[in-house]
């Protein structure tokens, strides 16, 4: 994965307007800001909307009688009726809009795409001069706002009838969405009664009669009471036509009769044409959508302008469309709102601006707005709060399910193939080869050979035909990356991962045995039991007795070719897991990382090599295996038309189980651990992810960044989990007071826990006071060292440690406590009965401060060890501790030194362990004076002792204070 929009199909956005583009681009976009609707609020203006120069908002009305209809008090409540109904309706979002919040609702924030005047001629070329390749404007055809439609041509007729056609994800429907909220609320003076209607909706009526009147009361309850003017309306009326492609027109009078009455009851699909034909309504505007395999439908002598939805064709509308929906402040609506600071929000595009213009590959992707949406999306997935459920996989499958439902490939072939099944099979397998060849550029023979793959008769040649003209440009774009010129590859990189996966779980991929074994095996099962009876009757009467048992084995065979299935999915589950743990991506980022990563500018993952690798890493992969066989993604995917059936998946999961079982026992780093736990998160099986991680006692994310979204994935995973963890390392993890509480129910699990190097300050303590003093909490040794918790949070961590009885071992080395802190610990440590060790070493305590702490420690009932080495003590006050140590029995020991009078202390090497540890993060300088100081108490008493066993473990510690104090560029001897 290297890198990782629309306006989905299903959601019909507001707005319209134009924005003049700079002399030298001529490239005319609209945009519009308004906020979505709610209750009852009256139709008008809305409050932020932005007008531009050349907006419909400020376009005439055409010549004759407009604005002379429906004056009557009654019309004009049916219209305004008409105007609410409708701009509730086209308002509403899908499922998979709302749950991203205000920041992602398409009511509130729109950039068109550009729409490229075309002709009939460019519309008939051969498919073969068809390129992925986004063709350019035509030369005295420059590019059309939505308010220049209907203008008249270039040779002054007026335009009736307009289609615009453009291939799936280059915002169709949200066109049209746009243009009746629009009319909704007053921008399109131009028409005073707009009728839209969906022709998949008229398709699934069927051929029952129905008239025009009819069909517009049905669903328009209001206008009941204007039908009646309809006919005197002429161009001020216009139908909208949404997805010409699900209806089946014939033009020829043999096939569809002439109609002119629109109360005469015909079927839907003659309706339409007759409307098409100008013989009822002549005088009415039409608006037609369609994909451009459906264009020819309609004959051009029947069309006045023709116009292609290129999408995003320049990287300011890509820009522009990222800064709008990145900036949008939240309006209050749900909880899935972009939560982030206006500086945050403003860095982050700010880098998706400067990779889209440094990193030509997203900015083809992005040439289609619905790979923008998913750009959206996604960094709304890594970066703000994520409900409950939702899975990188469940926004990919989201995605497709906005774009392809209800899709069917050709509603004229009697199959009716979903799109999204043919996609399945034909971009699963071409994904699918590249994955298992690790490559991700594709030659136009790699395309034309899973293409054509199977491919036999004139059927299937034109279905092929449909989904290369209004489909193929959206999986798959011209490479302009350099060395890669002339190839192809997937939209998204990390597309092609998810139909691979597609591919396999479908169960799409079949070796040829699979394939002519099922059907001989099929066969010989239903005829098997039939011979084995006959011949049984036979052999009483003939001499053949030995028959039966050998027809017999004919019903084994059905078994058998069940155990060549259940081998086959343990070798994908084998590949999958491999996959998974490949020993090449042990040091790279986890792939949430990678994701981010690409989209705001970095490219690819680090190696543990300075060289640039050549393998393609395909780590998303096992991720979307996992996601597509949860139980939401099958749900989904049955409404696409490619269904998972439930047998299928089980086996499928016990395959992994069983290959997860023997490969996830081993030690991982923690990047590729972060990965294991994301796949059982998109997985969504809690039972089945216990199964698995019931082995798992360690748990070491150490340097991986802990973002929200992964502390989620790990409190999901884990969390609810019943085994003891025996350690979990979180240090340098960049985690905050809320990760600590997301991540509570993993802590309490924890008998080992370290969070040092964490940045956590006072804030922090409260949540981990509630976690010592959970009922559950089983932490023996917790290390927060490193972290800036201050006198102030150890006062609240202070009553922690008073009702806690699991705790041992607390680090809090270097945490800033200074005299404060220790005092307060001094006074307060005998509310805790259990403590073992406290190391509050390098905290810049004086002399009466660790005294203090030193006197305590040595009254309690349970400490054993207290380090107060590196902090500002006097050479009086060291004496005074050792004195401490040697005059009472029993108590703690303290650790002041590398010495414990003439000799070396067996704490030394934990001393100088610390000190590498955290060279590089130590204030310099007063790590070099505190070393300095050991160094001489060292030398002082090695010319103290004449013992020469001493003498020579005193010259071993010089030698290694030594080599630390040459790291730090100090005096080495």
């Amino acid at each position: 994965m290297r890198w990782g929009c629309h306006l989905p199909r299903a959601s019909w956005g507001p707005g319209l307007g134009r924005v003049l583009q700079p002399a030298d681009e001529r490239i005319p976009f609209l945009i519009h800001w308004s906020w979505p609707l709610k209750g009852e609020r009256p139709l008008g203006p809305p409050r932020a909307f932005i007008r531009h120069h050349g907006s419909s908002a400020g376009s005439g009305p055409p010549s004759g009688r407009h604005g002379q209809l429906f004056q009557g008090i009654a019309a004009a409540e049916a219209i305004q009726r008409h105007r609410q109904n409708l701009a509730e309706w086209f308002s509403r979002l899908p499922r998979e809009e709302r749950q991203f919040g205000p920041t992602f609702a398409l009511d509130t924030v729109h950039v068109d795409p550009v729409i490229r005047e075309s002709t009939p001629d460019e519309l008939l070329r051969p498919l073969a001069e068809l390129a992925l390749e986004h063709q350019p404007p035509s030369a005295g055809f420059p590019p059309l706002a939505l308010s220049q439609l209907f203008d008249s041509d270039a040779c002054g007729r007026r335009v009736q009838t307009v289609v615009l056609y453009g291939t799936v994800g280059t915002g169709k429907s949200t066109l049209v969405r746009k243009l009746v909220l629009d009319w909704c609320y007053g921008r399109l003076p131009a028409f005073e009664l707009l009728i839209p209607f969906s022709c998949e909706d008229l398709s699934s009526l069927g051929p029952a009669p129905a008239s025009l009147c009819q069909l517009v009361a049905q669903r328009y309850t209001p206008l009941k009471e204007i039908l009646p003017m309809m006919a005197a309306a002429g161009s001020c009326l216009l139908f909208v036509l949404h997805g010409l492609e699900h209806l089946n027109l014939d033009f020829r009078l043999a096939g569809t009769g002439l109609c002119s009455d629109p109360e005469e009851s015909e079927a839907p699909a003659a309706i339409i044409v007759n409307l098409l034909r100008k013989y009822m309504l002549p005088e009415a505007s039409i608006l037609v959508t369609t994909r451009p395999s459906a264009i020819g439908r309609i004959p051009s002598k029947y069309v006045g302008r023709y116009g292609e939805i290129c999408g995003f064709s320049d990287t300011n509308l890509q820009k522009l469309y990222f800064q709008l929906r990145f900036k949008q402040p939240d309006c209050g609506h749900g909880t899935g709102g972009f939560s982030a600071t206006p500086a945050q929000r403003d860095h982050l595009v700010q880098m998706l601006s400067r990779n889209l213009e440094g990193h030509h590959q997203i900015a083809t992707a992005c040439f289609l707005p619905s790979y923008c949406w998913l750009v959206c999306a996604t960094l709304h997935f890594l970066h703000a709060p994520t409900p409950a459920g939702q899975t990188l996989t469940s926004i990919y499958t989201s995605f497709l399910h906005l774009n392809f439902s209800g899709e069917m490939l050709d509603s004229t072939d009697p199959s009716k193939l979903s799109l999204m099944a043919y996609a399945a099979r034909t971009m699963g397998k071409l994904a699918y080869e590249g994955v298992s060849s690790r490559k991700t550029y594709f030659s136009e023979e790699d395309v034309r050979g899973c293409l054509e793959a199977g491919i036999q008769t004139e059927e299937e040649f034109q279905l092929l035909h449909v989904f290369r003209r209004d489909a193929l440009r959206f999986f798959l774009a011209p490479c302009v990356e350099p060395g890669h010129l002339g190839t192809f590859v997937f939209t998204v990189p990390a597309m092609q991962e998810y139909l691979a996966a597609l591919y396999i779980v479908l169960g799409l991929r079949k070796t040829t045995l699979q394939r002519v074994g099922k059907e001989v095996a099929e066969l010989v099962g239903r005829v098997g039991e039939d011979v084995s009876l006959v011949l049984g009757i036979m052999a009483k009467l003939l001499p053949l007795r030995a028959l039966p048992l050998l027809f017999n084995l004919l019903k084994v065979v059905p078994r058998v070719f069940g155990r060549v299935v259940g081998k086959s999915r343990e070798a994908v589950a084998q590949a999958m897991v491999l996959e998974m743990f490949r020993e090449e991506d042990y040091y790279n980022d986890d792939v949430l990382d990678q994701m981010g990563a690409s989209i705001l500018g970095v490219e690819g993952p680090r190696c543990r090599s300075d060289e640039p690798t050549e393998d393609e890493v395909f780590e998303l992969f096992p991720m979307f295996m996992g996601g597509l066989l949860s139980a939401h993604n099958r749900v989904v995917l049955a409404q696409l038309g490619c269904p998972i059936k439930t047998l299928d998946a089980l086996e499928n999961a016990q395959a992994i189980k069983k290959k997860l079982g023997k490969l996830g026992r081993q030690v991982l780093p923690p990047s590729e651990l972060l990965d294991h736990l994301f796949f059982h998160y998109e997985f969504q099986n809690q039972r089945f992810s216990a199964e698995v991680l019931s082995s798992l006692r360690q748990l070491s994310l150490a340097g991986v960044r802990m973002t929200p979204l992964k502390c989620m994935v790990v409190a999901a995973v884990l969390g609810s989990g019943r085994h003891a963890l025996d350690e979990v390392n979180f240090a340098s993890c960049q985690l905050d007071p809320a990760g600590l509480r997301t991540l509570r129910p993993v802590f309490l699990r924890a008998r080992k826990l370290g969070l040092q190097l964490n940045s956590l300050g006072p804030e922090a303590c409260r949540d981990l006071r509630d976690l010592l003093l959970h009922d559950q909490c089983q932490v023996t040794t917790l290390r927060l060292s490193n972290n800036p918790l201050t006198a102030a949070g150890v006062a609240l961590l202070v009553e922690g440690l008073a009702g806690n009885t699991s705790l041992k071992h607390l680090s809090l080395l270097h945490t800033g406590l200074g005299d404060e802190g220790l005092e307060l610990l001094a006074a307060q440590l005998d509310r805790n009965q259990q403590l073992l060790e406290l190391n509050v070493a390098y905290n810049g305590a004086g002399d009466t401060a660790a005294l203090a702490l030193a006197k305590a420690a040595r009254e309690h009932p349970s400490l054993e060890l207290l380090h107060l080495y590196f902090n500002e003590l006097s050479s009086e006050c060291r004496q005074a501790l050792r004195d401490l140590g040697s005059t009472t029995e029993g108590g703690a020991r303290v650790v002041v030194s590398l010495t414990e009078g003439t000799a070396v202390s067996e704490y030394w090497s934990v001393i100088l362990g610390e000190v590498q540890r955290n060279l590089n993060s130590w204030d310099r300088g007063r790590v070099r004076r505190h070393l300095e100081l050991l160094l001489r108490d060292l030398e002082d008493n090695r010319g103290a002792t004449l013992n020469p066993w001493r003498k020579a473990q005193l010259l071993r510690v010089e030698g290694e204070v030594r080599a630390l104090l040459e790291q730090l560029g100090g005096p080495g001897s």
